[in-house]
């Protein structure tokens, strides 16, 4: 199991595991220009491709393209609902989910590109208006994930950016992989 697989059940560790990779990947870049360029980099990344390619999935057991453009969208919807309520609220329960089960019981393999691409894009423009107008003392504020702990809304920003890093290359991953079949 790689340490980016998202199951509800993790560990403490596990979850630990997973934020310290994902930080990884994010590095020293600007993580407002990360998010700021994610959608843009999903479109060039789907550009081209027949239904059928966006809907082969990297190799057996894996996601395709549909899956993971999806899931970009959910995963935007869930950062915006914990964002919101760490800037509004008092330290705030923020559930964790099972991305395998979203893509299940949601029926990932049915959606939309155009439509999943669109929504993320919109819901992150509206992510990033209201992280525009945030202080240091709002992106100071917390949440508490039921799986990972206390959460500032500015170790989020990181998060999320470094979450994009990670499907922009998985993304090329499966281009890759469906191009030489």
């Amino acid at each position: 199991m790689s340490v980016f697989t998202n199951p509800a059940s993790r560990s403490a560790e596990q979850a630990r595991e997973y934020t310290a990779a994902i930080l990884d990947l994010l590095g020293a870049r600007d993580p407002m220009d990360v998010l700021r360029r994610t959608p843009d980099a999903v479109g060039q990344a789907i550009a081209g491709l027949s239904d059928d390619q966006l809907s082969a999935p990297e190799a057996s057991g894996k996601w395709s393209m549909r899956h993971v453009v999806r899931h970009l969208a959910d995963s935007d919807l869930v950062w915006a609902w914990r964002l919101r309520l760490v800037l509004a609220q008092d330290r705030p329960a923020l559930t964790g989910y099972d991305q395998d089960l979203w893509a299940a019981r949601l029926h990932y393999e049915r959606a939309s590109v155009e439509e999943s691409l669109e929504e993320f894009s919109v819901v992150r423009r509206s992510n990033l208006r209201l992280l525009s107008a945030a202080t240091d003392t709002d992106l100071a504020r917390v949440g508490v994930h039921a799986e990972r702990g206390e959460e500032s809304a500015g170790h989020m920003v990181r998060l999320y950016a470094g979450h994009d890093l990670l499907h922009l290359r998985q993304l090329e991953r499966i281009r890759n992989a469906i191009r030489g079949r």
